[in-house]
């Protein structure tokens, strides 16, 4: 049994999900909630991030990175037809999808996701942050950059068929990731930013993408909008 540990608005995990299903690869989900720091989960990744996949018993591969690397190299599921290539092209192409992998997986998540989360979204599952409200010049900040990174998206998708290039890569699912989960808080300027709108809009297209769409978390409901393929 293949199983991957993640939690539903992890834009890691997201990614690792998109990924999966393009390459055709079923597996068994496990929810963790990353800050309850479980030992059991702690044993099985004592760095505490997410996601985990672990292949019927016999390997465990921590975070984005080693999974999405792993997942190019074996090419699980391209016996049953066609698949995605996570990294394609040649040895040029592959290192542009790994350096806009690394912008939106650190980047966009240090200065975007991983902050917007925990202003808006912890404080309405976490108990112990339940009084917390989120600091205003802190959201301001936040904005502010996400407005530069999807300014920066919506440059490269003016210049390229997909964010690194000529085809969809492990680029366009970790960017796209990221999006969800904003967009799942309401937070994404998509009027401003039209080329990236497009190009959101064909990934959320995907027969992948329907399982993050249908994602719900108890008290923290997303825009009516969220689940809609023509916004």
């Amino acid at each position: 049994m293949t199983l991957l540990t993640h939690f539903p608005l992890c834009p890691h995990s997201r990614s690792i999900r998109l990924a999966l299903s393009e390459l055709g690869v079923k597996c068994e989900m496990a929810e963790e909630r990353p800050w309850d720091w479980r030992p059991e989960f702690l044993a099985l990744n004592p760095s505490g991030d997410l996601p985990v996949l672990e292949l019927d018993g016999s390997a465990v591969f921590a975070g984005a990175y080693a999974i999405s690397e792993y997942l190019d190299e074996a090419r699980p599921g391209s016996e049953e037809g066609r698949r995605m290539v996570l990294f394609p092209g040649d040895a040029q192409s592959r290192a542009e999808v790994r350096r806009l992998v690394d912008w939106f997986h650190k980047k966009l998540d240090g200065e975007v996701t991983r902050e917007l989360l925990r202003e808006k979204l912890h404080p309405r599952l976490r108990p112990e942050l339940a009084s917390q409200t989120p600091d205003t010049d802190l959201m301001r900040a936040i904005g502010a950059n996400l407005r530069y990174h999807m300014s920066y998206m919506n440059h490269l998708v003016d210049q390229r068929s997909w964010l690194a290039g000529d085809d969809m890569s492990f680029a366009d699912l970790a960017a796209a990731a990221h999006l969800s989960c904003l967009d799942y808080c309401d937070e994404v300027p998509w009027d401003e930013h039209s080329a990236a709108r497009s190009w959101y809009a064909r990934v959320k297209s995907r027969p992948s993408f329907r399982p993050l769409l249908a994602d719900r978390l108890a008290g923290a409901p997303p825009p009516k909008h969220y689940a809609d393929l023509d916004f």
